[in-house]
């Protein structure tokens, strides 16, 4: 239903788009599915639509979250609350989103492709393939910038780059020149010595893909992804425009009434490290063949699925988390599945599947949730994602 109060849409320059609200979503980037109508397994702890409505009552919580399950047998499709506040229109698998940091299983993708075919190495370095950065950061190789080991100062964080977006959250910037914003500074530790989330590193991975093939990142995501996957709606856009329609995404900050923020920052200053816009239906199509190693060869899966113990995406996952090359495992009380989180202004998503892709959830709310920002929230979410996990992974009779 509508509701009572409709929301306030954000205007790019509001009041309560203050400098920390930018800052907690710039480092955060630190038809329904075909198939049968029966759906994936038993609900493991009660109804999974009760659990999404409880997230959607919870204070701070996402005024939509749509959870897609797949299995070879079919699909099923569990929603809660509303995509449009204004509208009380309900969430579907077609609607558009923003997918925040699951866009680096993307840059990951079209990374791991181009090795496949060896126009890339995992020992490729920087220094080889893209001279112009820093020579201080000269020895971190692809493989680094994949698994999070680099050491790369995080352009997100950089002054510079905050009063940017703060001044204009619209900003046209340079994709290819972000990591301008930090070329004055060192690593942050010895590449490969330890692990920290950062979103230069999957600005690197695409700055590396263009220079081994002289092919936009842009294109080389429609020849190595989105074309062998079947994907329809999903693209990666400069500009702050969502594609009609669309879950729209919240700021859900009480007392005060949610505000849309579907539309407040443009994508140029976050590009292969978060800017994808996508669907539940073709999210669950990316992680089915991602994470399933459709991509590519066993070799290639065999190197991305060496895992680094307790590493995890942010937000993190549902049961202990460990990082591979743009993958995370995610072990859960009822078995294990493999995927990428993210979350930005507005949105927060979960994108997993089995290690043969048969198997995916697709999980995606309205609002940001993070350890940040909402840390009792994202212990709730993570406790549902399980619940959903384990749904997904439980026989069927």
């Amino acid at each position: 239903m509508p509701s009572a109060t409709p929301p306030r849409r954000r205007s790019p320059l509001g009041p309560r788009l203050g400098a920390a609200f930018l800052i907690a979503a710039c480092l955060a980037l630190l038809a329904p599915a075909a198939g049968a109508s029966t759906p994936p397994g038993p609900d493991p702890r009660g109804s999974l639509q009760d659990q999404l409505e409880e997230l959607v009552r919870t204070p701070g919580g996402p005024p939509g979250v749509i959870a897609v399950l797949r299995d070879g047998r079919g699909s099923r499709v569990v929603r809660a609350g509303v995509a449009d506040l204004a509208t009380g229109r309900r969430p579907d698998p077609d609607d558009h989103m923003r997918i925040a940091s699951a866009a680096k299983a993307f840059s990951g993708a079209v990374a791991l492709s181009l090795v496949d075919r060896h126009e890339l190495s995992l020992d490729d370095t920087l220094r080889e393939r893209l001279p112009r950065l820093p020579e201080a950061w000269g020895a971190v190789t692809l493989r680094q910038l994949l698994n999070h080991t680099s050491g790369l100062p995080d352009y997100s964080q950089a002054p510079a780059f905050v009063q940017t977006v703060q001044a204009d959250p619209r900003h046209r910037f340079d994709s290819r020149r972000l990591l301008d914003y930090v070329a004055d500074q060192p690593l942050r530790f010895r590449p490969g010595s330890q692990y920290q989330y950062s979103n230069s590193d999957n600005i690197a991975v695409a700055l590396m893909a263009e220079a081994a093939t002289g092919t936009p990142y842009e294109r080389l995501l429609h020849e190595l992804v989105y074309r062998p996957l079947g994907l329809r709606d999903t693209s990666l856009p400069q500009g702050h425009r969502m594609p009609r329609p669309y879950l729209h995404g919240y700021d859900v900050s009480p007392p005060e009434p949610p505000e849309d923020v579907s539309e407040v920052l443009g994508m140029s200053g976050v590009w292969a490290s978060g800017g994808i816009v996508s669907t539940p239906a073709d999210m669950t199509r990316f992680i089915r063949g991602y994470a399933g190693g459709r991509l590519y060869g066993h070799d290639v899966v065999s190197e991305q699925r060496r895992w680094i113990p307790g590493a995890a995406s942010e937000p993190a996952g549902p049961g202990r988390n460990d990082a591979g090359l743009a993958i995370f495992r995610y072990t859960t009380r009822c078995g294990v599945v493999l995927g990428h989180t993210g979350n930005t202004l507005g949105y927060t998503q979960l994108i997993a599947a089995t290690p043969d892709g048969r198997r995916s959830l697709t999980f995606s709310a309205t609002t940001q949730i993070s350890q940040a920002l909402k840390p009792d929230l994202l212990r709730k979410l993570r406790t549902v994602q399980e619940n959903f996990v384990c749904a997904l992974l439980r026989p069927r009779g």
